[in-house]
Protein backbone atom coordinates (compact mmCIF):
# COMPACT_ATOMS: atom_id res chain seq x y z
CA UNK A 1 0.00 0.00 0.00
CA UNK A 2 1.38 3.20 -1.27
CA UNK A 3 0.24 6.67 0.49
CA UNK A 4 0.42 9.77 -1.89
CA UNK A 5 0.71 12.74 -0.23
CA UNK A 6 -1.03 15.74 -2.25
CA UNK A 7 1.50 18.65 -3.69
CA UNK A 8 1.73 21.01 -0.98
CA UNK A 9 0.08 19.53 1.89
CA UNK A 10 1.61 17.84 5.25
CA UNK A 11 -0.13 15.40 7.80
CA UNK A 12 -0.71 16.61 11.18
CA UNK A 13 1.08 15.11 14.11
CA UNK A 14 -2.01 15.38 16.56
CA UNK A 15 -4.81 13.27 14.33
CA UNK A 16 -3.75 10.36 16.16
CA UNK A 17 -6.95 8.78 15.68
CA UNK A 18 -7.97 7.18 12.41
CA UNK A 19 -11.71 7.01 11.80
CA UNK A 20 -12.69 4.43 8.08
CA UNK A 21 -15.23 2.89 6.95
CA UNK A 22 -15.47 -0.76 6.78
CA UNK A 23 -17.71 -1.74 3.87
CA UNK A 24 -20.93 -3.63 4.23
CA UNK A 25 -24.65 -3.94 3.61
CA UNK A 26 -26.43 -0.59 3.12
CA UNK A 27 -22.87 1.54 2.67
CA UNK A 28 -23.85 3.06 6.10
CA UNK A 29 -20.03 3.37 7.42
CA UNK A 30 -19.23 4.98 4.03
CA UNK A 31 -21.87 7.37 3.89
CA UNK A 32 -21.38 8.24 7.67
CA UNK A 33 -17.63 8.74 6.89
CA UNK A 34 -18.69 11.38 3.93
CA UNK A 35 -21.03 12.78 6.41
CA UNK A 36 -18.25 13.57 8.83
CA UNK A 37 -15.50 14.52 6.25
CA UNK A 38 -18.06 17.34 5.39
CA UNK A 39 -19.34 18.21 8.47
CA UNK A 40 -15.98 18.91 10.06
CA UNK A 41 -14.74 20.64 6.75
CA UNK A 42 -11.62 17.61 6.77
CA UNK A 43 -8.77 18.48 4.12
CA UNK A 44 -7.86 15.84 1.50
CA UNK A 45 -4.30 15.34 1.80
CA UNK A 46 -3.78 12.43 -0.21
CA UNK A 47 -4.93 8.95 -1.03
CA UNK A 48 -3.91 5.67 -0.95
CA UNK A 49 -2.99 2.94 -3.40
CA UNK A 50 -3.55 -0.60 -3.07
CA UNK A 51 -3.47 -3.16 -5.28
CA UNK A 52 -6.55 -5.00 -3.51
CA UNK A 53 -9.00 -2.23 -4.16
CA UNK A 54 -10.72 -2.13 -7.39
CA UNK A 55 -9.98 0.81 -9.00
CA UNK A 56 -12.65 3.88 -9.79
CA UNK A 57 -12.96 7.39 -10.01
CA UNK A 58 -15.58 10.04 -9.57
CA UNK A 59 -16.74 13.66 -9.14
CA UNK A 60 -15.63 15.91 -6.09
CA UNK A 61 -18.32 14.44 -3.47
CA UNK A 62 -17.89 17.52 -1.58
CA UNK A 63 -17.75 20.49 -3.08
CA UNK A 64 -20.93 22.25 -5.28
CA UNK A 65 -18.53 24.15 -7.54
CA UNK A 66 -16.52 21.67 -10.07
CA UNK A 67 -13.16 22.58 -9.51
CA UNK A 68 -10.92 19.57 -11.11
CA UNK A 69 -10.71 17.20 -7.99
CA UNK A 70 -11.80 13.48 -8.67
CA UNK A 71 -12.69 10.88 -5.81
CA UNK A 72 -10.31 8.27 -6.04
CA UNK A 73 -10.49 5.10 -4.00
CA UNK A 74 -8.88 5.48 -1.01
CA UNK A 75 -9.21 9.05 0.03
CA UNK A 76 -7.15 10.07 3.35
CA UNK A 77 -8.30 13.58 5.12
CA UNK A 78 -7.51 15.19 8.27
CA UNK A 79 -9.50 17.85 10.66
CA UNK A 80 -7.08 19.39 12.39
CA UNK A 81 -9.61 20.93 14.77
CA UNK A 82 -10.87 17.83 15.84
CA UNK A 83 -7.66 16.02 15.88
CA UNK A 84 -9.32 13.40 13.36
CA UNK A 85 -7.77 11.65 10.48
CA UNK A 86 -10.96 10.37 8.09
CA UNK A 87 -9.88 7.62 5.09
CA UNK A 88 -12.98 7.07 3.00
CA UNK A 89 -13.12 4.12 0.74
CA UNK A 90 -15.15 3.84 -2.76
CA UNK A 91 -14.82 1.04 -3.91
CA UNK A 92 -15.09 -2.66 -3.12
CA UNK A 93 -11.65 -5.06 -2.27
CA UNK A 94 -11.17 -7.74 -4.64
CA UNK A 95 -12.82 -11.07 -3.61
CA UNK A 96 -10.76 -13.40 -1.44
CA UNK A 97 -8.21 -10.74 -0.47
CA UNK A 98 -10.04 -8.85 2.59
CA UNK A 99 -7.19 -9.98 4.62
CA UNK A 100 -4.27 -8.49 2.72
CA UNK A 101 -5.88 -5.59 2.44
CA UNK A 102 -6.21 -5.21 6.42
CA UNK A 103 -3.29 -6.28 6.69
CA UNK A 104 -1.64 -3.26 4.53
CA UNK A 105 -4.19 -0.90 6.01
CA UNK A 106 -3.07 -1.85 9.64
CA UNK A 107 0.35 -1.64 8.93
CA UNK A 108 -0.09 2.12 7.14
CA UNK A 109 -2.20 2.93 10.36
CA UNK A 110 0.92 1.77 12.52
CA UNK A 111 3.57 3.53 10.51
CA UNK A 112 1.85 7.00 10.16
CA UNK A 113 1.74 6.91 14.18
CA UNK A 114 -1.87 6.07 14.34
CA UNK A 115 -2.64 5.04 18.33
CA UNK A 116 -6.90 4.44 17.50
CA UNK A 117 -8.57 3.17 15.06
CA UNK A 118 -12.13 3.48 14.73
CA UNK A 119 -14.16 1.49 12.22
CA UNK A 120 -17.44 2.60 11.20
CA UNK A 121 -19.67 -0.42 9.83
CA UNK A 122 -23.46 -1.90 9.01
CA UNK A 123 -24.61 -5.55 10.04
CA UNK A 124 -27.41 -7.14 8.13
CA UNK A 125 -31.03 -7.09 10.23
CA UNK A 126 -31.65 -10.18 8.72
CA UNK A 127 -29.13 -11.63 11.06
CA UNK A 128 -30.53 -9.96 14.20
CA UNK A 129 -31.09 -13.10 16.56
CA UNK A 130 -32.34 -10.90 19.56
CA UNK A 131 -34.23 -8.23 18.09
CA UNK A 132 -34.52 -4.75 20.71
CA UNK A 133 -36.06 -1.77 19.26
CA UNK A 134 -37.71 -0.23 22.69
CA UNK A 135 -34.85 2.66 23.13
CA UNK A 136 -34.67 3.09 19.52
CA UNK A 137 -31.92 2.38 17.13
CA UNK A 138 -28.87 0.51 18.81
CA UNK A 139 -25.24 0.99 18.10
CA UNK A 140 -22.90 -2.17 18.80
CA UNK A 141 -19.06 -2.00 19.47
CA UNK A 142 -16.50 -4.50 19.63
CA UNK A 143 -13.32 -3.30 21.52
CA UNK A 144 -9.44 -4.47 21.69
CA UNK A 145 -9.30 -3.56 24.97
CA UNK A 146 -10.48 -6.53 26.38
CA UNK A 147 -10.05 -9.75 24.91
CA UNK A 148 -13.80 -10.49 25.27
CA UNK A 149 -14.64 -6.93 23.29
CA UNK A 150 -16.34 -5.30 26.15
CA UNK A 151 -15.28 -1.67 26.71
CA UNK A 152 -16.12 0.09 29.82
CA UNK A 153 -16.45 3.50 28.01
CA UNK A 154 -18.95 1.94 25.24
CA UNK A 155 -20.51 0.55 28.10
CA UNK A 156 -20.91 4.00 30.12
CA UNK A 157 -22.31 5.29 26.65
CA UNK A 158 -25.37 2.90 26.32
CA UNK A 159 -23.60 0.85 24.06
CA UNK A 160 -24.24 -3.48 23.40
CA UNK A 161 -20.97 -5.38 23.25
CA UNK A 162 -21.66 -7.83 19.83
CA UNK A 163 -22.36 -10.74 21.64
CA UNK A 164 -21.98 -12.64 18.62
CA UNK A 165 -17.76 -12.00 18.69
CA UNK A 166 -16.36 -14.85 20.42
CA UNK A 167 -12.59 -15.12 20.38
CA UNK A 168 -12.43 -18.89 20.23
CA UNK A 169 -14.87 -19.30 17.37
CA UNK A 170 -12.97 -21.18 14.77
CA UNK A 171 -13.17 -18.50 12.06
CA UNK A 172 -12.46 -15.49 14.39
CA UNK A 173 -9.73 -17.77 15.25
CA UNK A 174 -8.52 -18.12 12.21
CA UNK A 175 -8.77 -14.48 11.62
CA UNK A 176 -6.76 -13.97 14.44
CA UNK A 177 -4.21 -16.32 13.19
CA UNK A 178 -3.77 -15.22 9.75
CA UNK A 179 -3.35 -11.10 11.21
CA UNK A 180 -0.73 -12.75 13.17
CA UNK A 181 1.07 -13.96 10.05
CA UNK A 182 0.87 -17.67 11.22
CA UNK A 183 -0.96 -20.03 9.22
CA UNK A 184 -3.60 -22.57 9.74
CA UNK A 185 -4.92 -25.74 7.84
CA UNK A 186 -7.95 -24.04 5.89
CA UNK A 187 -8.97 -28.13 5.82
CA UNK A 188 -10.60 -26.95 9.69
CA UNK A 189 -12.73 -24.14 8.17
CA UNK A 190 -15.95 -24.76 6.54
CA UNK A 191 -17.01 -24.14 2.66
CA UNK A 192 -18.76 -20.93 1.85
CA UNK A 193 -21.73 -22.84 1.35
CA UNK A 194 -21.59 -24.85 4.66
CA UNK A 195 -21.44 -21.04 6.56
CA UNK A 196 -23.44 -21.14 9.72
CA UNK A 197 -25.23 -18.07 11.58
CA UNK A 198 -21.91 -17.77 13.66
CA UNK A 199 -19.96 -17.78 10.84
CA UNK A 200 -21.35 -14.31 9.31
CA UNK A 201 -19.54 -11.63 11.55
CA UNK A 202 -15.90 -13.11 11.39
CA UNK A 203 -16.57 -13.25 7.07
CA UNK A 204 -17.42 -9.70 7.12
CA UNK A 205 -15.00 -6.79 6.04
CA UNK A 206 -14.81 -5.13 9.94
CA UNK A 207 -13.84 -8.27 11.59
CA UNK A 208 -10.52 -8.78 9.04
CA UNK A 209 -9.76 -5.00 9.56
CA UNK A 210 -10.33 -5.25 13.34
CA UNK A 211 -7.97 -8.00 13.89
CA UNK A 212 -5.42 -6.90 11.86
CA UNK A 213 -5.39 -3.50 13.51
CA UNK A 214 -5.69 -5.30 16.98
CA UNK A 215 -2.79 -7.89 15.82
CA UNK A 216 -0.55 -4.66 14.97
CA UNK A 217 -0.90 -3.54 18.83
CA UNK A 218 -3.27 -0.30 18.18
CA UNK A 219 -6.47 0.36 19.94
CA UNK A 220 -9.27 -0.39 17.94
CA UNK A 221 -13.14 0.06 18.43
CA UNK A 222 -15.96 -1.13 15.94
CA UNK A 223 -19.27 0.90 15.78
CA UNK A 224 -21.96 -1.38 14.60
CA UNK A 225 -25.57 -1.16 13.64
CA UNK A 226 -28.11 -3.13 11.86
CA UNK A 227 -30.11 -2.22 8.83
CA UNK A 228 -31.14 -3.44 5.07
CA UNK A 229 -30.63 -2.51 2.24
CA UNK A 230 -32.43 1.46 1.22
CA UNK A 231 -32.30 4.52 1.91
CA UNK A 232 -29.72 4.71 4.95
CA UNK A 233 -29.47 8.04 5.56
CA UNK A 234 -30.41 8.19 8.83
CA UNK A 235 -28.47 4.99 9.94
CA UNK A 236 -25.58 7.23 8.50
CA UNK A 237 -26.22 9.95 10.64
CA UNK A 238 -27.12 7.82 13.77
CA UNK A 239 -23.11 5.70 13.12
CA UNK A 240 -22.04 9.31 12.41
CA UNK A 241 -22.77 10.68 15.70
CA UNK A 242 -21.79 7.78 17.61
CA UNK A 243 -18.73 7.95 16.29
CA UNK A 244 -18.76 11.57 17.65
CA UNK A 245 -19.77 10.90 21.13
CA UNK A 246 -17.04 7.94 21.18
CA UNK A 247 -14.11 10.56 20.70
CA UNK A 248 -15.68 13.27 22.89
CA UNK A 249 -16.66 15.74 19.22
CA UNK A 250 -19.55 17.69 19.18
CA UNK A 251 -21.07 18.56 15.51
CA UNK A 252 -22.36 22.11 16.57
CA UNK A 253 -18.70 23.20 17.81
CA UNK A 254 -17.38 22.13 14.31
CA UNK A 255 -15.85 25.56 12.53
CA UNK A 256 -18.51 27.50 10.07
CA UNK A 257 -21.41 24.49 10.83
CA UNK A 258 -24.83 26.29 12.42
CA UNK A 259 -26.65 24.90 15.19
CA UNK A 260 -27.16 21.60 13.77
CA UNK A 261 -23.48 20.67 13.31
CA UNK A 262 -24.01 18.98 10.11
CA UNK A 263 -23.47 19.49 6.88
CA UNK A 264 -25.15 17.29 4.08
CA UNK A 265 -22.28 15.95 1.25
CA UNK A 266 -23.27 17.65 -1.94
CA UNK A 267 -23.16 14.16 -3.50
CA UNK A 268 -26.00 13.19 -1.28
CA UNK A 269 -28.02 15.41 -3.74
CA UNK A 270 -28.47 13.03 -5.97
CA UNK A 271 -28.13 9.57 -4.08
CA UNK A 272 -31.50 8.60 -5.18
CA UNK A 273 -32.44 10.36 -8.07
CA UNK A 274 -34.74 13.32 -8.37
CA UNK A 275 -38.01 13.39 -5.97
CA UNK A 276 -40.97 11.94 -7.70
CA UNK A 277 -43.24 13.44 -9.88
CA UNK A 278 -46.08 14.18 -7.31
CA UNK A 279 -48.54 14.86 -10.55
CA UNK A 280 -49.01 11.47 -11.03
CA UNK A 281 -50.26 10.68 -7.74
Amino acid sequence: MEFVIEQGKQPHQECSTLLLPALSIGNVGQLAVDLLVSSMKAERIGYLDDPFVLPCVGNDAYGPIPCGDLALPLEAYESAFSRVALLQQRSPVIKGRMVEFAKNLANFAAASGKKHVVLLSSLDFGKWQKIDMSSGPQIYYLSSINPDGRDDNCEQLGWKRLQEYNPAQRCWKYLSTLAEGNTMLESNLPFEDELEDEDYYPSLPFAALFSCLKAKGLKVTSLLCYCSEGDNIQDAFHLAEAACRLLGLNPSTFPGNGSGGWVIPFSWQTVYGPPPDMSIF
